[in-house]
């Protein structure tokens, strides 16, 4: 065995520093046939390890180069909290504002020293953190909201200039490495070509498909896509050495160990270094395989980041300058009037498609009838248009010299275009909207979409298209139908266009009844965010539910008792008045209170011991998860806080707590308590 053992471990390591040969270096040594032939070997020594000796470890194999592409597909992405919290930058847009970040610095940091800063290009993909215990990669995490990411590991192993195992042997033990998931231009347009050819729509741009990509079910589908990552940020505990160095010291160092760090980077000594790197990769960006977006200012000393400190958003000591949107000039087609799920009008302007920051483009939202008329547009307009934040197309302005001679005002509509209802216009939003509410095709649709959606009802595989074919063939007409569906109905059901092959068979429909039954669980305030009345979402559904406990309350509530609640103004009050107002409204919370949904909330307070104190929760606990420590805190009167700030009277700390939070909370003279701690609050 131990012959065996070692001939796989070296073929690792000859194929690992092939691997960072040809990702990292760009220096191929041997051909895409050798390089096969050597994978096609390890994988026949890997087997015959399993077959000879069954007991050996799953992990000995888990960070081979053979499992790049894992043969499972995973049903969800699971959720992790960040040991150090992934902060986004602050953004800047003209040399002035770098000049006064880098004179904010100095002055914050009291001092006359030129200092130093590491310019880098701003890849225009996704950002992911990568975590290796003992030189192998443990764990891949998305962004999220910068607390909490999803757990991507499978997929980022597809990605081949990402190392499984790190080349050398003087990395910490444990660290973190971030950076951005890119997908090469060339290898974008490669996979829309396939697409195309297979009768697909191709990719809308690199960005957005390489967000995809990394959240794809099927590793097998993500490694297609070829992928690629640049690395440019690390951090580690308790490594004196590692510490000690400079910014791009560390990531020097770490593109020893096989990261793919990229070289457009550079040491800048002041404003002047700045703005030649700027405007220098201003040019050449277009030049690059891959989409950028602007450039990242960084202070290279890192002993001088902690003395800066970070907002709640963003660090203090760098920030990101963004390029200029990308202008081009088209031709007006016309404009659509698109019908939202609230019945509120969108104006679209069709225009000749356009080349514009990789990607064409062809349509964009003119908001509403102000927008229409600022612009002054009219038919057959030529349209400057630009990429606000280099990914949403918007319409700038109006070539006037090109304008024709008899060309007609592009006049908004009046009536709606799919139920030709008298519009009704909303002076507080400069908005148009359909007030038929419940006759209207487009808004019907849209608010059953809602209803079965993942954050209302969460009646899985019930989608738009299905949910068309229900209401065009009469088997539902309001939300109530859906709880008498049987699976007779739903055998045989599917897109109303046949070729798509999605109808139901008696599996599905079974499974689809059993989700339908299931949803019948979900608490009062995702039924009362489900109804889809407007201006009421999320947070404000829960607000609500909490504070009238049950639908019959909030329902009686007048417009003055409503502004009491806790983030409920005017035009939120206003909005439920009119939709309790409707006795098709009274009569369909009547139906569906029969088949069984939740509108009341059940109670489930334990005591007030945690009156008037409020709370942070951070880290993973013993005894509870994050989500039912929140819970036990709320059931005992406690309040809940998203964010260490002075109005926060405890930060329970559990395993791998942010340090961000830790030190926020020292800062602040917040009480820090443990689980245990928290258990006698409650307990005694």
């Amino acid at each position: 065995m131990n012959q065996l053992y070692n001939q796989i471990i070296e073929l690792r390591k000859e194929i690992n520093q092939h691997n960072y040969n040809y990702y990292v270096l760009d220096k191929a040594i041997i051909s895409d046939t050798e390089f096969d032939f050597k994978l096609k070997e390890l994988e026949n020594l890997e087997t015959k390890l399993r077959q000879e000796n069954p007991n050996v470890e799953e992990s000995f194999f888990s960070n081979s180069p053979t499992q790049r592409v894992g043969g499972e597909t995973n049903k969800a992405f699971k959720q992790v909290e960040h040991k150090y919290q992934m902060l986004s930058l602050s953004n800047t847009y003209s040399i002035e504002e770098i000049k006064d970040f880098v004179l904010r610095v100095e002055k914050d940091l009291n001092t006359n020293e030129e200092l130093e800063w590491v310019c880098e290009l701003k890849y225009d993909g996704v950002a992911i953190s990568l975590s290796y215990k003992n030189g192998k990669l443990i764990q891949a995490l998305t962004r999220g909201n910068g607390l909490v990411g999803d757990d991507i590991t499978d997929n980022i192993k597809t990605i081949r200039s990402i190392p499984l195992e790190l080349l050398g042997d003087d990395y910490p033990e444990e660290f973190e490495i971030r950076g951005e998931v890119v997908f090469p231009l060339k290898n974008f347009e490669e996979f829309n070509a396939q697409r195309v050819l297979q009768g697909e729509e191709p990719l809308a741009n690199p960005r957005n498909a390489a967000s995809g990509s990394i959240k794809l079910l099927n590793p097998k589908e993500t490694a297609k896509r070829k992928l690629d990552c640049f690395l440019y940020f690390l951090l580690t505990d308790n490594n004196t050495e590692l510490n000690s160095l400079t910014h791009y010291e560390r990531l020097l160092k770490a593109k020893t160990w096989g990261f793919n760090v990229p070289s457009f980077m550079a040491i800048c000594r002041g404003n002047e270094d700045i703005e030649s790197f700027i405007e220098y990769w201003d040019k050449e960006r277009f030049n690059l395989g891959f989409d950028i977006d602007g450039i990242v200012i960084k202070l290279n000393n890192t002993s001088l980041w902690e003395k800066l400190g970070s907002t709640a958003k963003s660090p203090r000591w760098a920030t990101a300058y963004k390029f200029k949107a990308q202008r081009m000039e088209t031709k007006l087609i016309n404009v659509e009037y698109q019908v939202g799920r609230t019945g509120v009008i969108t104006p679209v302007a069709n225009f000749e498609p356009i080349l514009l920051g990789g990607t064409i483009v062809k349509r964009a939202s003119l908001h509403n009838a102000d927008i229409i008329e600022k612009l002054d547009i009219h038919t057959n307009d030529y349209l400057f248009v630009e990429k606000g934040g280099e990914i949403i197309p918007k319409i700038i302005g109006v070539n006037m010299g090109k304008r024709e001679p008899n060309a007609k005002k592009i006049e908004y509509i009046t009536h709606c275009p799919e139920c030709n209802t008298p519009l009704v216009r909303e002076d507080t939003e400069a908005g148009h909207y359909c007030p038929d509410y419940n006759h209207c095709p487009v808004q019907i649709l849209g608010r059953f979409e809602h209803f079965a959606s993942k954050k209302a009802m969460n009646i899985d595989t019930l989608g738009g298209e299905r949910l068309k074919y229900l209401i065009d063939h009469k088997l539902i007409n309001d939300f109530a139908d859906i709880y008498s569906l049987r699976e007779e109905d739903l055998i045989g059901i599917g897109s109303i266009d046949t070729s798509k092959k999605t109808t139901i068979q008696e599996k599905g429909a079974i499974n689809l009844i059993q989700a339908i039954e299931e949803s019948k669980k979900i608490p009062f305030e995702r039924v009362l965010y489900g109804l889809g009345i407007r201006y009421v979402g999320e947070v404000v559904a829960k607000k609500l539910a909490k504070h009238y406990k049950n639908i019959d309350s909030l329902s009686n509530a007048n417009f003055l008792e409503l502004t009491q609640v806790d983030e409920i103004g005017g035009k939120i009050a206003q909005s439920i008045i009119d939709y309790f107002s409707n006795e098709e409204n009274l009569s369909l919370i009547l139906k569906l209170k029969t088949k069984g949904l939740k509108f009341e909330i059940e109670e489930t307070f334990l005591s007030n011991k945690l009156e008037g104190k409020s709370f942070v929760v951070s880290g993973s606990f013993e005894n509870y998860s994050r989500e039912g420590l929140k819970k036990t805190i709320e059931d005992n009167s406690g309040k809940v806080l998203s964010g260490v700030s002075a109005k926060v009277d405890y930060l329970v700390a559990g395993d791998k707590m942010g340090p961000e939070k830790k030190r926020k909370a020292e800062k602040l003279g917040v009480k820090i308590i443990s689980e245990q701690e928290f258990d006698i609050m409650i307990n005694g």
